[in-house]
């Protein structure tokens, strides 16, 4: 803190003091220059505490650290809230000359209390869990974590307890209950400077109950006839659901002996195509059924002809695709070639209306070639 200072010369140093309640204080007055006069320190209510080495109140909690010409020095131990306030040291000059020192004293909080939490909680519902924590002075902060991680949204309120100098504190976290948060740890932290920068915790672990989730694996992706397949049901949920129930097509699995379940496994050997169908499995808990289905279509190893087909047909395709874009190709020569000889005939009967002969006819036409490219145009 600062020292202050009244006037020049010979005057009394004093600082502003901050103690955790139940903790010690201690209050410090200097002079530098001092010649032999006497000092006192007196409380916020003005009783004399000190009167140089004398002690003036009867308060076993007020002890003399160090008297001397340049310094009176006091310790207050297991500091209350009440102690706070303005303590004065006075130095007896003519005029007397004081300093004064403000003593704050922190209210500690108590330990966080999380209340509103119930276990198990089904997937869906609302939960309010509530941190409260009182005499903090100045009010505690508090923060919810859910598995490490700060949760923001959050309602805060603060009292004022009877005292009149401490505060309760008290903060709601409001959620939806989801499968995700179940083992979660959700805790809520308070920070306040009383505390040493070590945070109190309350800590709660989740427990979501929800319905199962269904899924089918498959050791085989191409189940050819004669051979076997492996289906995994896997199923999770809260409570762990009881053993599956496996089905095919609606009805119970027909051939038992090639059909073995042997817990969430269903094992079928020498496949034929008459194991065809929808297999469906079905987990359930005390909090609902789930179920999901897995198509089974058993190949033919022997149909390799089958699978060059579409080779055969491909290739087929193609050789058509040429075939027709040829055919087509010599149509639009043909009518090309058609429409010129046409062109070439006008121009030929065009010049023969004022020629004397073949020849000129020939040359004229020639020369009237402009005509004949708007001719050719309508023609098209």
């Amino acid at each position: 803190g600062i020292w202050k200072t009244s006037h020049q010369g010979q005057f009394p140093l004093t600082q502003n003091v901050t103690v955790v309640e139940g903790g010690t204080a201690n209050l410090t007055c200097r002079v530098d220059q001092n010649d032999n006069t006497s000092l006192q320190w007196s409380n916020p209510a003005q009783q004399t505490l000190y009167f140089d080495d004398k002690k003036a109140l009867r308060d076993n909690r007020i002890e003399l650290v160090r008297a001397s010409w340049h310094e009176l020095s006091i310790s207050v131990s297991d500091v209350s809230l009440s102690d706070e306030g303005q303590y004065t040291c006075s130095l007896f000059t003519m005029p007397v000359k004081t300093s004064k020192a403000f003593l704050t004293v922190l209210g500690v909080p108590e330990k966080p209390q999380i209340t509103g939490f119930t276990s198990p909680v089904m997937e869906g519902e609302r939960m309010q869990l509530t941190c409260k924590t009182s005499g903090s002075k100045p009010a505690a902060d508090i923060r919810w974590f859910k598995n490490d991680k700060e949760v923001k949204d959050v309602k805060y309120l603060k009292e004022e307890d009877a005292n009149r100098k401490t505060f309760t504190v008290s903060s709601t976290l409001d959620f939806l209950a989801d499968r995700s948060d179940d083992g979660a740890v959700v805790s809520c932290r308070v920070d306040h400077e009383s505390l040493n920068s070590t945070p109190q915790i309350a800590m709660q672990v989740l427990e979501i109950h929800y319905t199962p989730l269904v899924k089918i694996i498959s050791s085989n992706s191409w189940p050819e006839e004669g051979q076997s397949i492996i289906l995994t049901c896997e199923s999770k949920g809260k409570p762990v659901p009881e053993p599956v129930l496996w089905t095919k097509d609606g009805g119970e699995l027909p051939d038992p002996e090639r059909m073995v379940v042997n817990g969430r496994v269903l094992s079928i050997s020498f496949l034929n195509k008459t194991d065809n169908g929808t297999y469906r499995c079905e987990a359930k808990n005390p909090i609902g059924r789930n179920s999901t289905e897995y198509v089974l279509i058993v190949h033919d190893p022997n149909a390799l002809a089958g699978q060059t087909g579409p080779d055969h047909a491909l290739i087929g395709g193609i050789v058509a695709v040429v075939v027709f874009v040829t055919l087509c190709s010599i149509i639009l020569l043909g009518r090309y070639l058609a429409r010129h000889k046409g062109t070439y005939l006008t121009n030929e009967a065009k010049g023969a209306e004022d020629a004397p002969d073949a020849d000129t006819a020939i040359i004229n036409a020639e020369g009237s070639q402009v005509n004949a490219e708007e001719k050719k145009e309508y023609f098209i």
